[in-house]
């Protein structure tokens, strides 16, 4: 293959210039980043060996090993993994095949390059560090196979790389760095050797380098002898300490290892929130070592996203680093590695969906993980919080999805309320604490945000009688409830939907009061239903509402006003949904409207109010009204009538 001279896309430029320019602190990550990637092709390698033994043949032995030239001011880091074909460089490195890339940049613009650290290393930009110490780059990669044929990968950062077929003798990656002038000290051995304790000292596979040492001859008592020749030796000598920290005991364990171990298999490089590292023995033995992520990345809600999860190895041979099978998928944003020692080393991925004992290391890993949540909350409230705030919309879909850990996932929920601060949170098991004994259900109102709730007419006489709301503003929301019909016998019901009965406890004189009024009003609702026709599926008088005329109400089990606002700006067709418009029969309207009924029921200012408490309650819910025009020239009548 001749030479092959291509230019970065225009959004990888972008990202390799930030990247060299402003993205990392701490120019010392660059060999993290390449040690990692490194380990990564091994484990790889590794797997495929387990049904392929030629990829064996040409080098048995798994390493990393660290190259070191002085007088070209370069080091390489060498593995021998799995390796790249030609069209896996230029599709890995030439570009950066992520829908988050652009969204990546633009909140690295947004911000003038102050990156977030919990952004850094989502995007597979860590190779890019490199650039950071380098001014020129060089990849020489091969796959495993009878071949020598490999491809060489060569850029200076500066808008363009160059590809080439070479000859390799073995199967693996090289990545040279042409060292910057004044980056002379990434040479030296005590940097390279601090570098890797502190960054790389877990990594499972060896990294090493040739160590020369020179010696001289002494005599007995220690001194150097004079005039005897210096003798020097190089020796291949392992940096890395190679314990694997899920099989330590977590006492020998200290923060900063489990924080380091953590960004090597995450790529974050913000600590966790929290560890979760036990071992399991008895109908199964397993080890893992779980860590819950302070921020959700970039692409977290996005295909690629979702691919990123557990690691699981068995007997300490990496199998898969996308096993979603350990854990469901409400649950993804967990990271970490589970080890199995009953599991085959030749388990398949087709193996792992079917498999019983993957089935119950899962049921393990998630009552563990759902109890240190559950833990979390009760002892550090505030810990909970901020992991409540990143992850609770994604943990709430168990309670729909998840029947055997329902009550578990109900207890973890938060919701502000009516009655907490804003930003505050209550459980439901707090909530049902503060609840009068003849309170019937446990009411909630869905929408985009506290804001909006606060002020909405449904709230009115919940807001009067001193009735707790729950505030539930995730989209998910109303999908979730569904799932939870009761709790403490208690059940759910949402204040904008069905029928609502707050007169529980009243007097029988203010109960006469009612039936009468609704007896009175009753020419004014029929007159308001014939008005308006089948735009709506009834009209009737409201116990929800104190203080505004109208409100517009679902079906009790139909889809809710602010799920259809959803749905539709997600581009979904959905069917024509009729409500029910509840009129407040003391406000002053409606007491003028009967007043217009009883002096001429075939007025047509009746029709123009019918309309305008419809477009006024479609308004109010966050709908669209059906002629803008209309009723703007109805407001104008209105406005003009009142001004004579």
């Amino acid at each position: 293959m001749a030479v092959k001279r291509r230019k970065f896309k225009t959004e990888v430029q972008q990202l390799l210039d930030l990247v060299i320019h402003s993205l990392y602190s701490n120019k010392d990550i660059f060999l993290r980043e390449l040690i990692s990637n490194a380990s990564d092709a091994i484990d790889r390698a590794r797997f495929l060996s387990l049904s392929d033994e030629d990829v064996l043949e040409d080098d048995p032995d798994w390493k990393v090993k660290l190259y070191v030239d002085k007088d070209e001011m370069t080091i390489t880091v060498s593995d021998n993994g799995v390796g790249m074909t030609a069209e896996e460089v230029d599709r890995n490195i030439g570009t950066i095949a992520n829908s988050g890339t652009r969204k990546f940049l633009e909140q690295l613009q947004e911000q003038k390059g102050s990156l977030p650290p919990e952004l850094i290393g989502q995007f597979g930009v860590g190779f890019y560090a490199a650039f950071m110490v380098a001014d020129k780059v060089t990849v020489v990669t091969r796959t495993a196979g009878p071949v020598d044929e490999g491809t060489r990968w060569l850029s200076a950062g500066a808008g363009s790389y160059t590809l080439e077929q070479v000859t390799k003798e073995r199967r693996g990656t090289d990545v040279t760095l042409h060292l910057k002038e004044d980056m002379a000290e990434y040479l030296e051995e005590w940097k390279i050797r601090k570098i890797v304790k502190q960054f790389s000292d877990f990594v499972e596979h060896p990294v090493t380098m040739d160590i020369t040492r020179e010696e001289t001859p002494r005599d007995e008592e220690g001194k150097a002898i004079e005039g005897a020749e210096t003798t020097i030796s190089v020796e291949e000598e392992t940096l890395n300490s190679q314990k694997a920290l899920w099989q330590r005991p977590k006492e020998d364990v200290t923060d900063e290892e489990y924080n380091e171990f953590y960004k090597h298999i995450s790529h974050d490089f913000q600590d966790p929130n929290e560890v979760i590292h036990w071992n399991v023995e008895g109908t199964t033995e397993f080890r893992a070592l779980l860590y819950i992520p302070q921020k959700a990345p970039m692409d977290f809600y996005m295909p690629e996203g979702r691919k990123r999860g557990v690691h699981l190895y068995v007997k300490r041979v990496f199998i898969t680093d996308d096993c979603e099978d350990l854990l469901p998928p409400y649950l993804r944003f967990v990271k970490g590695v589970v080890d199995s020692s009953d599991l085959p080393l030749n388990i398949s991925r087709e193996m792992l969906q079917e498999d019983r004992l993957i089935r119950l290391i899962r049921r393990n890993l998630v009552k563990k993980v759902l109890d240190t949540f559950a833990d979390m909350k009760a002892k550090n409230r505030e810990k909970y919080v901020e992991f409540w705030e990143e992850f609770g919309s994604v943990l709430k879909e168990g309670v729909h999805i998840d029947f055997e850990n329902r009550e578990k996932l109900q207890e973890l929920i938060l919701c502000e309320t009516t009655k907490t601060d804003a930003g505050a949170y209550s459980a439901l098991e707090e909530y049902a604490e503060r609840m009068p004994e003849e309170q019937k259900a446990i009411y909630y109102l869905t929408g985009d945000d506290r804001k909006t709730l606060e002020s909405s007419p449904h709230l009115e006489a919940f807001r009067s009688r001193d009735i707790e709301v729950l505030f539930l503003t995730d989209p998910i929301d109303e999908w979730v409830v569904q799932g939870i019909t009761t709790y403490k016998d208690k059940p759910l019901k949402s204040i904008s939907k069905g029928d609502v009965d707050l007169s529980e406890g009243d007097e029988d004189e203010s109960k006469e009061e009612r039936e009468k009024l609704e007896e009175e009003r009753k020419e004014v609702v029929d007159a308001v239903r014939e008005a308006l026709g089948d735009k709506l599926k009834d009209v009737r008088l409201s116990q929800r509402l104190t203080e505004s005329a109208c409100c517009l109400v679902s079906e009790e089990h139909a889809m809710g006003v602010h799920m259809e606002r959803i749905m539709k700006a997600m581009n979904q067709e959905m069917p024509t949904t009729k409500r029910i418009l509840e009129l407040n029969p003391t406000h002053p309207l409606i007491e003028k409207m009967q007043e217009l009924v009883e002096a001429d029921g075939e007025n047509p200012t009746i029709k123009e109010y019918a309309e305008l408490l419809h477009d006024q309650a479609l308004l109010t819910a966050g709908l669209p009204i059906e002629d803008p025009v209309a009723f703007t020239r109805r407001i104008s009548d209105l406005m003009a009538s009142a001004a004579k």
